[in-house]
């Protein structure tokens, strides 16, 4: 880099620019999937004041494991290594093979889960909300997957441009479902005394619930090495900014819905809706009797199920891929492309088989 395109990149490294706030949406809509209908019954399970200490260390917790880990991918000396590289560089060829094969089997099951969801959000909405007859499974999986997918292969463009249009109406729902159970606000969860004694446990147990409903690790390889391209050796400075917006969108939104709907309903209620094991929505929509309300279920499940698809699926791609290269001589275009066929085929088989109940 010159030094006139390095003072050029640090200027604008330190501006939000629209193209910032696109990838801030896709570190967000990773994040975001269908868990967080059941997030306010899972989080609020154990009472309000349990409830707040984790609302106090969920950002910090998610900013700043998320800043790490795009500092360690932007640590290799190779300007385009991935994740996958980077490991390698760090800790050789035998523990890269360790860590990348661990990393690939806890992004793929979620990709698998995501082509179930996607599924049987979509059938179950043609047939109870439209009146349609089922789509024959195979065809109806086939398409949506492979429409998914193409978000994800035909660059990373269309991918912003694609989460973006899924998350606008994710969040717009999530907050507008929050200002409509203001009214239904009361103190009955606040009422309850804490049990002190118990509550590290109860905090403990629900840090995991937290973690994976604001974990959007999968994208953070592909969008560092991206800011590596465009700002170099200021990515850092990008990283942290783009990473601590997408904390504070998950805080604001997420957590005002999921606050928003503990306190509207009763310690009772929310026991019930726990033994049922049913999203919030649903449970909403039968306390409310609003057929708007359920019908607004499947539109955030499947504006969360594919925009969270598009960053597990570049996670599930990519440690795929790094496997594939430690094993094996052929041309990264084709481990690439046998990569992809072999987890989209993978995801589709799933989804056939593993209907709803």
């Amino acid at each position: 880099m010159t030094t006139t395109t390095t003072a050029a990149a640090s200027r604008s490294s330190s501006k939000w620019t629209y193209k910032d706030f696109t990838w801030a949406l896709s570190l967000f809509g990773t994040a975001v999937g269908a868990g967080v209908l059941f997030l306010p019954i899972k989080a609020g399970a154990g009472g309000f004041w349990p409830l707040v200490i984790l609302a106090l260390i969920a950002a910090p917790m998610t900013w700043f494991a998320h800043k790490s880990l795009a500092r360690f991918v932007l640590s290799a000396k190779n300007p385009d290594a991935d994740i996958t590289d980077t490991v390698e560089e760090h800790f050789g060829k035998a523990g890269a093979n360790l860590i990348t094969f661990a990393y690939f089997f806890a992004i793929y099951p979620i990709v698998l889960i995501y082509g179930v969801g996607i599924t049987n959000t979509v059938d179950s909405f043609l047939v109870n909300q439209m009146g349609m007859e089922s789509i024959p499974r195979w065809l109806l999986s086939g398409c949506l997957i492979g429409a998914m997918t193409c978000g994800v292969v035909f660059g990373k463009e269309l991918m912003l441009k694609a989460t973006s249009a899924m998350v606008y109406p994710l969040v717009f729902i999530l907050l507008a479902l929050s200002v409509y159970l203001i009214p239904d606000w009361n103190t009955s969860m606040m009422s309850v005394s804490p049990d002190w004694g118990s509550m590290p446990a109860i905090i403990w147990l629900a840090i995991p619930i937290i973690v994976f409903s604001f974990n959007h690790s999968p994208i953070i390889s592909q969008f560092s090495k991206e800011q590596r391209r465009v700002y170099g050796e200021e990515a850092v400075k990008k990283t942290d900014m783009i990473t601590g917006g997408a904390a504070m969108m998950l805080m604001g939104f997420v957590m005002f819905f999921v606050f928003s709907v503990v306190l509207s309903l009763s310690p009772e209620q929310l026991s019930i809706a726990q033994e049922q094991n049913i999203s919030v929505l649903s449970y909403l929509a039968n306390v409310h009797e609003s057929p708007l309300i359920s019908i607004l279920g499947p539109v955030v499940a499947f504006a969360a199920i594919t925009s969270s698809y598009f960053g597990h699926f570049l996670g599930a791609h990519e440690g795929l891929v790094g496997l594939g290269k430690s094993r094996s001589k052929a041309p990264i275009g084709k481990i690439e492309k046998a990569s992809l066929v072999f987890i989209v085929v993978t995801t589709w088989i799933v989804a056939i088989i593993n209907q709803a109940s």
